[in-house]
């Protein structure tokens, strides 16, 4: 069984946010996400890489905003792959399944943001491919969120759902450190 570390959209429209005042769920995030890179790559399993593009010029994540840019804790070495997405999923019209199983990955350990957006519609879709997932829930980037009805969610309540929702069904959720120490 080949397991491979699928970094999602680790990038500084995120940073901006933060800085902002928006808080993270998570404010460790950065050192879990950099202590996952450096667990795969010190035993040289795969790291792969996945940043989001949005369409609109106006988008944070569009390529040529500032927020497109990987953030220095995730930086892709030589090597490493790198897909492109301008979609919630990872999976979708992207080459990313496909070069998954070229390459032998039958479990994906994801770490990255947004936990509720972009994490969450991958973790579903990788586990419907038929993926075995692990899900880093100290690596993971979310915000708050406002309900309908004016409600704002803190960020560590939202993130907590967001959990709730894959664990068991979708992922195995562990710490960073019990996945490092499972290589």
């Amino acid at each position: 069984m080949t397991a491979a570390l699928l970094v999602i959209d680790v990038q500084m429209a995120f940073v901006a946010r933060r800085e902002a005042g928006h808080a993270w769920g998570n404010p460790q995030a950065e050192t879990k996400i950099a202590a996952l890179l450096a667990g795969f790559r010190s035993k040289d399993m795969p790291v792969w890489h996945v940043h989001h593009h949005g369409t609109d010029p106006r988008d944070d994540f569009h390529a040529s905003a500032a927020g497109a840019a990987v953030q220095p804790c995730a930086a892709p070495l030589a090597g490493e792959p790198v897909v492109i997405k301008q979609t919630s999923s990872a999976f979708v019209n992207t080459g990313l399944e496909a070069g998954l199983r070229a390459a032998g990955i039958e479990t994906l350990v994801i770490a990255g943001g947004a936990a509720n957006f972009c994490v969450e519609s991958t973790t579903r879709m990788a586990s419907d491919l038929g993926f075995r997932v692990s899900l880093a829930e100290d690596a993971l980037i979310n915000f708050g969120s406002r309900l309908r009805d004016g409600r704002r969610v803190p960020a560590a309540e939202v993130l907590a759902m967001s959990l709730a929702n894959l664990d068991g069904e979708f992922a195995r959720v562990a710490q960073a450190a019990a996945l490092i120490a499972a290589l």
